[in-house]
């Protein structure tokens, strides 16, 4: 049975991590897959640099959600995570200040299903992006 370990970044909350392992974890044995969702907030420490996890996620051949899109833009962080082979989810808010708390945790779970297939399909490392309003559309690593 394949493993992943999925981490939901700092910027999104982190109860969202401990929701989304407890919802998962009796359908891993259903998917045929075994699937941990962890916060990297939790994991790795409040205000943890992205150059200090992305390593050690990438060690795990892990998968990163975030709204954080400068970690594609900038380019040392864009070989970081693909030279670490890490799988990240983009989430493209509808503002600078991110989804609503609410609006977060539906965007997550509406796309729950959509995420675990793109992840068993997808070697890391990859990037997928999404608005509010779109499909994850796979993006150039």
């Amino acid at each position: 049975m394949n493993s992943y370990k999925i981490y939901i970044d700092e910027n999104l909350p982190k109860q969202l991590a401990k929701g989304l392992n407890e919802l998962q974890q009796p359908m891993n044995h259903r998917d045929g897959i075994s699937i941990e969702v962890l916060s990297i907030k939790e994991v790795y420490g409040q205000g943890a640099k992205d150059e200090d996890w992305i390593p050690e996620v990438g060690k795990e051949n892990g998968i990163v959600i975030t709204q954080d899109y400068r970690i594609q833009t900038q380019r040392h962080q864009k070989e970081l995570y693909i030279n670490s082979g890490v799988g990240i989810f983009f989430l493209n808010p509808p503002s600078k200040v991110g989804f609503p708390y609410w609006d977060m945790v539906k965007q997550l779970t509406n796309r729950w299903e959509e995420i675990k297939t793109i992840v068993k399909k997808n070697q890391t490392p990859f990037a997928f992006r999404c608005t509010s309003k779109t499909k994850f559309e796979k993006m150039d690593v």
